[in-house]
């Protein structure tokens, strides 16, 4: 018999097909429904004569089936009311879950934001706004790159905060998305190599990697990228000038230029990293080193490190010369939801993104100085959500001994390609102020149990 599929009043697909009688094969099309647990205990079946109109079938068909499962006790009958499942005893095909390990007491890894301290209110209070006032146009299918809300309000807080040179922003959802967005509009033009700072961010890595760009590692000093070790062939590059991520250096007014230099005379491009820019203690954050060259750098940037990664809005600022080729390198790509980024456009519109950021400065700064004064041998300070803690023992020993006293902490060859001298990345970001201290003692107790290990 040909496959026939109908709908109960419910919204219930049965598959009434295969071997039998037409009632034979209604009884077993309900007992599976009822055995998955798609028609669950006490639910009501449709009246015999709807369900054999919707089969276009007798009456005398259905009610054949539904009295063979009444004496399975698949159904219950009562005059007068609904034929109803009476079974309960639904099958598990469900996947055991996994075993998720417990979260550690204390957490000082790098690479969060303090998610405790997330504006919810006022968060709430721009999506509100929004979804009160956005016309019934904008609910439709997402214009490729962005809402033109959103870009122009990012492009004027770029150039106002950041010193950028721009008219235009392309939305993403992320840094990692932005470079692989632009990674394959190099990869179309032919550029197939990139150099990347050593250490740096595995998930960049990976990103240019599926962008189908040859990674290139090449080291960072005191004073950033060591532009000198470029290799020659090369004409991309990825970097983090404002605070490099992990070892927290800032790339020098003279490696800027040298930089700068180097995609000029190799007719390359400069994809800029505007990582932890935000937050500067010493003095005003630095400004971009796309504002110094407009037409040899990319700009990328994100709320991942500001606001929370679970918003998943990012930015790039394309050159105008590279703008069509990253636009037909990505004729798929889609920009965060709609409504996300109009909340976001009014957040920042409302002065609400600069008073959260003038208040998660001076938090961050406290916590920064609680850790440096409790801790010597450290670096990269200055600004950002993390520093170097320097070791005179083995990282592995200290991460272990910390775990198992319930700290989290990660050693810098976690973000090398080779292992090298000993040292942790420590971030305070998302760590509560409360703990804190409780944080730093069970750290200090590590590293002396390294050092006598």
């Amino acid at each position: 018999m040909a496959r026939s599929q109908t709908n109960l009043g419910w919204d219930v697909l049965l598959d009434v097909s295969g071997r039998g009688a037409r009632h034979e094969q209604l009884a077993r099309a309900l007992r599976k429904a009822i055995r998955d647990g798609v028609l669950g205990q006490g639910a009501a079946l449709p009246p015999s004569r709807k369900l054999a109109d919707d089969l276009s079938c007798s009456r005398w068909v259905v009610t054949q089936a539904y009295a063979q499962l009444v004496a399975e006790g698949y159904l219950v009958a009562r005059t007068g009311s609904a034929t109803r499942v009476s079974w309960s005893g639904v099958l598990d095909r469900s996947v055991p879950p996994r075993p998720s390990p417990s979260p550690p007491r204390y957490d000082l890894a790098p690479g969060l934001p303090d998610l405790r301290a997330f504006p919810r209110r006022r968060w709430a209070d721009a999506l509100r706004e929004v979804l009160s006032s956005v016309p019934h146009t904008d609910l439709g299918v997402p214009v490729p790159g962005g809402h033109p809300r959103l870009r122009a309000v990012l492009a004027e807080y770029l150039r106002r905060c950041r010193g950028a040179v721009t008219e235009d922003v392309l939305i993403c959802s992320g840094v990692t998305s932005g470079v692989t967005l632009v990674g394959r509009a190099l990869h179309a033009a032919g550029i197939t190599r990139v150099v990347m700072e050593e250490p740096g961010w595995p998930r960049v890595r990976q990103a240019a990697t599926t962008a189908g760009l040859t990674v290139v590692s090449v080291p960072v000093d005191a004073e950033g990228l060591c532009v000198d070790q470029i290799p020659d062939g090369v004409r991309a590059v990825i970097v983090t000038p404002a605070h490099q991520f992990p070892s927290g250096v800032v790339l020098t007014p003279a490696r800027r230029a040298a930089l700068l230099a180097w995609a000029r005379a190799v007719d390359g491009l400069i994809l800029e990293d505007d990582y932890d820019a935000e937050f500067r203690y010493d003095r005003r954050p630095v400004g971009t080193v796309q504002g110094m060259d407009p037409r040899r750098v990319v700009l990328l940037g994100s709320v991942s490190k500001t606001l929370s990664p679970a918003l998943g809005i990012g930015w790039c600022v394309v050159p105008p010369q590279w703008t069509l080729a990253v636009t037909e390198a990505n004729p798929t790509a889609s920009a965060p939801p709609v409504l996300d980024q109009l909340a976001l456009a009014a957040f920042i519109e409302q002065g609400s993104y600069d008073r959260y950021l003038r208040a998660a400065r001076l938090r961050y700064r406290n916590r920064r100085d609680t850790m440096v004064s409790a801790l010597e041998n450290v670096s990269g300070a200055a600004a950002g959500l993390h520093l170097l803690l320097h070791l005179d023992s083995d990282a592995t020993s200290v991460v272990q001994h910390a775990a198992a006293n319930g700290l989290r902490l990660v050693s810098l060859d976690s973000y090398r390609s080779a292992p090298g001298d000993p040292a942790l990345v420590l971030g305070y970001g998302n760590v509560a102020d409360g703990s804190l201290p409780a944080a730093i003692t069970v750290l200090q107790e590590a590293l002396t149990a390294g050092r006598s290990g």
